[in-house]
């Protein structure tokens, strides 16, 4: 499949395809023009590729378990345990993110409620 259908198929730019590629994510042949060709298989793996990513997940977290990417089952074989524990760290990291943007604005608003009766009739 050339990189226009694979995009089509998967649902993603070539844009994206191209940044896999250069992320390792991906890989693709060359045919004799030097178009890049990929086998049926990568419009499943894009597809997960595209899902974590849009999860939250960034590149260097997937190309740790991309081996459990892309099989089409549901659930993902056994051995990626690595699939749990980048998991848990981004929620842990979000989550410390949440309370920190939480706690700003909890004194941004007591801040604007402080000005609005100091500067009201």
């Amino acid at each position: 499949m050339r990189i226009g259908e694979v995009a089509r198929c998967a649902g993603v730019s070539t844009r994206a395809l191209r940044y896999y590629e250069e992320q390792g994510l991906i890989n693709a042949e060359r045919d004799h023009n030097g178009y890049r060709m990929y086998d049926a298989d990568t419009v499943l793996l894009v597809r997960d590729i595209a899902r974590l990513l849009h999860a939250g997940l960034n590149s260097d977290d997937v190309l740790q378990f991309v081996h459990c990417l892309g099989t089409g089952e549901p659930d993902p074989p056994k051995d990626c345990v690595a699939l749990i524990r980048t998991y848990s760290e981004r929620l842990g990291a979000l989550d410390a993110r949440i309370a920190a943007m939480t706690e700003v604005r909890e004194r941004l608003a007591a801040e604007t409620d402080r000005l609005a009766n100091l500067l009201q009739p």
